[in-house]
Parts: C-alpha cells; structure tokens; sequence
C-alpha cells in the first residue's frame, strides 16, 4: 500500500511539473503572431507539456481505478469518484494526447492530407473515441451529466477530425489553420479540466464535484475557437470579394 501510495504521489507530483509548463505556455501561441518563431516555441513547449501531463494522467487514472488502495478516502461516494477521477481522468489524458497530435500533424502534412489516414494516426482518434464513450456511458450510469457533457464535446471534435481526414478532393489550403487552431485549443481545454481535478480534491475538496467548477475550461475554450474562428473568417471574406471570389466554406 504504501508503495502504490509513493507511486502515486510522485505521478502527481511529475503530473504538476509538466502541466504548469504546459499550462503557462499555453497561452504564448495564442496572444504571439501567427507562425512566428516565437508562435511556434511557445507552441511546441505547451505541446510537450501537456503531452507528459496527458500521459501521467492516465498513470493517475489507472491507478485510482485499480491500484490496490483507495485514493482520497474522504470522498465517499466512490462509484462518482471512480467516474471523475477513474475513467473521465483518463479518457482526459487520451482527448489531450489526441489533440496535440493531430494538432501538429496538420501541420506536418500540409501538402499530404492523405498522410492523416494511417492506421498511427487513426488509432489515436478511435482510442479517444471508444474512451470518450465509455466515459459518457458511466456518467450515464451514476447519474452525473458533467461526464457525459465532456465525453460528447470530444466525440464531436474526433468526428470534425475525421471529416477533414476523409473528405473528398482537396480542401482550400488554409483549411488546416482552423484545424490546427480548433485541436490545439481542444488540448488546453482537456488539459486545464484534468488538472484543475488534482487541485481540486487536495484544496477544494468541498467544491470537487462542482459542475460549474469543471465546466470552466470547456466554457472559456469554446468561447476561443468560436471567437478566433469568426475573427479568421472575416479577412478571408474581405479578400474573397476583393477578388470576387466566394469565399470556400470550411
């Protein structure tokens, strides 16, 4: 037991350390001009960040879920504890691993949308997709809406994904921006939800299963990507008259 706890901790602990790199660094591509070098610096730190932050939570996950003692004894009902901190944890660190890699991957495959259709690149998205259902599903069961709320917005997004992926002919060639821009917001939203769950239950614990509290991050991510998004689409209009070309839908 005291091994698993030790374990545990220093999960938490690697857990912290990379999500605050991740979680700073978030926001310097968002507020630094688009595809300068330091757009792309602070977005690779922010990348690396959470990459390591999705993967200890889902350390964290497994091990609530079946480690050999009992986190956080004083939560007591603990059919709830193992849908947030348990299976919604992890499929948190699966969505955020998604998204960074899809993120950088259009990029990458610019001039390649094809390259997208791998098998490595669509297990990652089934992998999302078959734990975001389980975890919509368990919310389901024990009755709380917050589970199946966050498992439906990435279902959504991997379903976006794999329209760009699949569609036919090629899109316009600014297509991938928004792609990029929508997945790599989708990554701090996964990742702010997760780690405000550790903070929670160690400062907060009263206010843990707040679903105004959990729903923060998806509120303010949401509200980035439909305000970038209009704001991206009212230069491309300008210009499309300009020429008197109608502008592509994306």
């Amino acid at each position: 037991m005291l091994a698993g706890m030790a374990l545990f901790e220093a999960f938490v602990a690697l857990h912290v350390a990379t999500g605050a790199v991740g979680l700073t660094a978030f926001w310097g591509p968002i507020v630094t001009k688009k595809g300068a070098i330091n757009h792309r610096k602070w977005g690779r730190a922010a990348c690396y960040g959470f990459l390591g932050a999705g993967g200890l939570a889902i350390a964290m996950a497994l091990l609530s879920l079946f480690g050999p003692d009992y986190r956080h004894p004083e939560v007591t009902d603990r059919a709830l504890y193992d849908g947030l901190f348990g299976w919604m944890m992890l499929y948190l660190g699966i969505l955020t691993i998604g998204f960074v890699d899809y993120g950088l991957a259009v990029v990458k495959h610019i001039r390649n949308r094809r390259a997208l259709r791998s098998t490595r690149y669509q297990a990652v998205i089934a992998a999302v997709i078959a734990s975001g259902a389980w975890c919509g599903y368990f919310g389901w069961q024990v009755g709380h809406p917050l589970m199946m709320l966050v498992a439906g917005i990435g279902i959504v997004a991997m379903l976006i994904q794999l329209r760009y992926i699949w569609r036919e002919g090629d899109p316009p060639r600014q297509t991938y921006i928004g792609e990029h821009f929508r997945a790599l917001i989708g990554m701090g939203i996964s990742a702010y939800t997760a780690f405000l769950s550790v903070g929670l239950i160690r400062y907060v614990p009263e206010h843990v299963f707040n679903p105004a509290v959990w729903a923060g991050p998806s509120v303010i991510g949401v509200s980035l990507i439909l305000y970038f998004t209009i704001k991206g689409r009212k230069p491309a209009a300008g210009a499309a008259r300009a020429s008197g070309v109608r502008p592509h839908p994306q």
